[in-house]
């Protein structure tokens, strides 16, 4: 079974938002809301400054807490993949999840319902890259099973130094940032 997971090579991503544009273009998200977005880290001070752009999203948790808290199976871990993903018509946009998540990677879809990033599920479950890496012009970002040990992402992990956003939750996210 596979595991599906993304790296960010932060060294490579210019904060374009290429990748932006093209998942709201991709699942149709509503004008003003968007499944992923790019921040801009300053650290340091003057003279010794370093920026780090990344792109960042639903990190598809190995322990995800929004699945946990939904009283309706709205949240849901899905095949291929192990990803996370919501069924618009079983959420009561509660917003127990929104609470539930350490990365602020969902918003309620003005239909009513909670959406979030998919790994554009309906095109990864064929084998093809999500829409976000399939623009990405800066090569950026990479997709792929983190449980093949020849996969891409796996190459990456192994060979790269990295890190995953708020460790400290217990998610165990399959974000993974080089840098």
């Amino acid at each position: 079974m596979a595991r599906f997971g993304m790296v960010i090579d932060t060294r490579q991503c210019v904060g374009c938002m290429d990748c932006v544009v093209a998942c709201q273009t991709e699942n149709d998200v509503p004008q003003g809301y968007c499944r992923d977005w790019i921040v801009s880290e300053l650290r340091g001070s003057f003279p010794t400054l370093s920026m780090e752009i990344r792109s960042e999203r639903c990190n598809h948790c190995d322990n995800p807490p929004c699945v946990a808290c939904c009283p309706t199976g709205a949240s849901h871990v899905a095949e291929p993949g192990r990803v996370v993903l919501v069924t618009p018509e079983k959420c009561i946009g509660c917003k127990a999840c929104i609470a539930a998540c350490p990365y602020g990677a969902r918003y309620v879809h003005p239909e009513g319902y909670v959406d979030k990033c998919s790994f554009c599920h309906h095109r990864t479950k064929d084998g093809v890259d999500p829409a976000c890496v399939s623009v990405c012009p800066t090569r950026a970002l990479h997709f792929g099973d983190l449980d093949d040990p020849r996969s891409a992402v796996s190459e990456l992990l192994r060979t790269r130094r990295h890190r995953t956003l708020l460790p400290e939750a217990g998610t165990r996210p399959r974000i993974f940032y080089l840098g």
